[in-house]
């Protein structure tokens, strides 16, 4: 049995686009046993996963809050117990330098990653195989570089995401709860605020598609105070009244909701690439981020298309991207915003949601 250790310590979507990598590598070594270490809070990304054998969590903000001899003293903590596992494969999947410190110290046979940008591991060759970061291209493609780094050829292309029946038995609850059955999951915020969208016009689009084609909305967030918020602030600005599960659903929750739904409308984030997993529908606005790297992944490798860094529509299989590639950012009332966010028009977007309703009839 081969033992493989992945690293990406990185965001939430960053992990979960990072599932395909996994179920090549099985394909690849039958009997590995792969571990996965991620940042606290991407973990559901990974969880219930067949593929993965244990998850690795890394608590970041914990660390940060030590005093520097007591940092340093939980590195090696946390190196010790990687190594302890006396992996044979470790993949750093960042340009960071703590998987590459993570790797140089794990004792594995056979070391694959990025070169690392700066720090005394950019000086220091920790890797036996050096995959490409220069070229653009979309993060699912950027890590199944390590199936040919290691000779092997890409069996699927698909990113896997999986919940409990706990979790949609939640969901199946409140949906029922408040009457329920097709809807568009509207999910208006980022983790990163200058990749929202105007407030107005969110609520614009939220009405026309109540009063117009005739839907239900159901409203998400984080449990981030500033994403209820903005939520909030959205959800005032409706002349209809979507329903709001804003602050109360964990990830896989979360996930379930998207799988339950029609439609995904939303922004570049995690919740985007999550409903695009799951093979919903998803109509994102990108003023603010690259769509060749971040755009929806399309998990049907025979209709999978490029998106370009371009103004205008671009459409992959199920998912269309509405996209402006003007990133200036400037402060407005104290919230970063994007100039290509405030490029993305209204009426782009509901003739985006016609397009889908024409392709998906049940949809409205």
């Amino acid at each position: 049995m081969i033992k493989i250790l992945l690293l990406k310590y990185r965001n939430i979507g960053d992990v979960l686009l990072a599932t395909a990598l996994i179920d090549n590598l099985k394909s690849m070594y039958p009997d590995s046993e792969i571990d996965f270490s991620v940042n606290k809070g991407c973990e559901e990304m990974l969880t219930l996963n067949p593929e993965v054998n244990k998850v690795i969590c890394y608590d970041r903000q914990k660390v940060k809050k030590k005093s520097f001899l007591a940092r340093i003293a939980e590195e090696v903590r946390f190196a010790l117990r990687i190594r302890k596992h006396h992996y044979d494969l470790v993949i750093n999947l960042t340009e960071g330098e703590r998987g590459a410190l993570l790797a140089f110290f794990s004792g594995a046979k056979k070391k694959l990653g990025y070169k690392v940008r700066r720090g005394i591991f950019s000086k220091v060759k920790v890797f036996d195989a050096i995959a490409n970061d220069k070229v653009l291209q979309h993060t699912v493609n950027k890590d199944l570089q390590f199936i040919q780094l290691l000779g092997g050829k890409i069996k699927t292309k698909k990113v896997g995401l999986f919940f409990s029946a706990t979790s949609k038995n939640k969901i199946d609850g409140l949906l029922k709860e408040h009457g329920i059955n097709g809807f568009v999951h509207l999910h208006p915020v980022s983790r990163w605020m200058f990749k929202c969208w105007s407030d107005e016009r969110m609520a614009e689009i939220i009405d026309y598609i109540y009063q117009v084609k005739g839907g239900d909305v159901v409203v998400t967030s984080s449990q981030d105070k500033i994403e209820m918020e903005r939520v909030h602030n959205i959800l005032e600005l409706c002349k209809s009244e979507p329903i709001s599960f804003s602050g109360q659903l964990s990830l896989k929750e979360l996930a379930s909701l998207s799988a339950r739904s029609d439609l995904f409308l939303g922004v570049d984030s995690a919740p985007m690439h999550m409903a695009a997993a799951l093979n919903v529908p998803v109509i994102a606005l990108f003023g603010a981020s690259e769509p060749i790297i971040w755009g929806p992944w399309n998990n049907d490798m025979t209709t999978q298309r490029d998106y370009q860094n371009k103004d205008g529509v671009q459409e992959n299989g199920r998912h269309h991207i509405i996209s402006n590639m003007d990133h200036t950012l400037y402060f407005k009332k104290g919230i970063k915003r994007s100039v290509g966010m405030d490029n993305i028009s209204a009426e782009q977007v509901k003739g985006v949601i016609n397009e889908c309703a024409k392709k998906y009839t049940s949809l409205f």
